[in-house]
């Protein structure tokens, strides 16, 4: 059927995806920090050339200067994570010729790449393995949850001026899911009641910056941000959810305790 036309492709390159990053995780340290600042300079790379295909070295060069700052930021500390992230948005602004409401757009979602990529280094080394499964986690069962229930019930669309495919019965799939695994995560850990309702929360953020990327592609009249992942586009296309994701508890944890998780 058409409908699952994509579903081969999509599920053997998640698997590759998902393997490499369990094992970095895993590993975690400059491993995980390394894979990181590759991905997040990917990212880098694919906004760039989205908002500027004619500009194909000055994508590539944003793209090794993002990647090269989260390296230097890591290994030289948290003092050099803003200056860095801010001047590799300062170079694009600089180099990229569009206009200056893209500008902006190019500002705040580098920003928001690189800060991702951060806080996910910064919440492996902090608060360990455990916390960080959980998000990727709860992102991942949010999207497959969302696709095979948009898939298979339908329904009303969720914001089709935005995201034509995404429909209220994929969105309210994944927010269930996320709070079943919350649940889940209770019953062999010490996290806690609020896991659950955290998880949700987490869920509608991952959702959120599947729509933000949505919304800049549709801006930008392209339907991926690159090629690289058979049946998922790029890189953006695939971790825009986990991106918000990442910012979300990076923002909680600044503003609430988060104790340490065990097993």
């Amino acid at each position: 059927m058409a409908v699952w036309s994509d579903l081969n492709s999509r599920l053997a390159s998640g698997a590759a995806m998902a393997l490499v990053g369990v094992v970095m995780i895993w590993l975690g340290g400059i491993w995980f920090g390394t894979l990181a600042a590759l991905v997040s300079g990917i990212m880098v790379w694919e906004l760039a050339r989205m908002m500027a295909p004619e500009q194909r070295n000055a994508a590539l060069q944003l793209g090794l200067a993002a990647a090269i700052a989260l390296l230097v930021a890591r290994a030289f500390g948290g003092l050099w994570v803003a200056p860095l992230i801010g001047a590799v948005a300062v170079q694009g602004v600089s180099t990229l010729r569009i206009s200056n409401s893209n500008k902006l757009l190019f500002v705040l979602f580098s920003i928001g790449i690189l800060g991702a990529g951060t806080g996910l280094t910064w919440f492996r080394d902090t608060y360990g393995i455990v916390w960080l499964v959980w998000l990727v986690l709860v992102v991942i069962a949010t999207d497959v949850f969302g696709y095979f229930a948009g898939r298979l019930v339908g329904g009303p669309k969720f914001w089709p001026a935005i995201s034509p495919k995404k429909t209220w019965s994929g969105t309210v799939a994944g927010w269930v899911a996320a709070a079943l695994l919350g649940l889940a995560f209770r019953q062999f850990t010490n996290a806690g009641p609020d896991l659950p309702w955290i998880s949700m929360a987490l869920s509608m953020a991952s959702q959120g910056g599947d729509m933000a990327e949505s919304a800049l592609k549709r801006r930008m009249g392209v339907k991926d941000s690159s090629s690289l992942i058979p049946g998922h586009g790029g890189l953006f296309d695939r971790f825009d959810g986990l991106l918000a994701g990442a910012l979300f508890m990076l923002l909680v944890s600044q503003l609430v305790y988060v104790p340490e998780v065990r097993i």
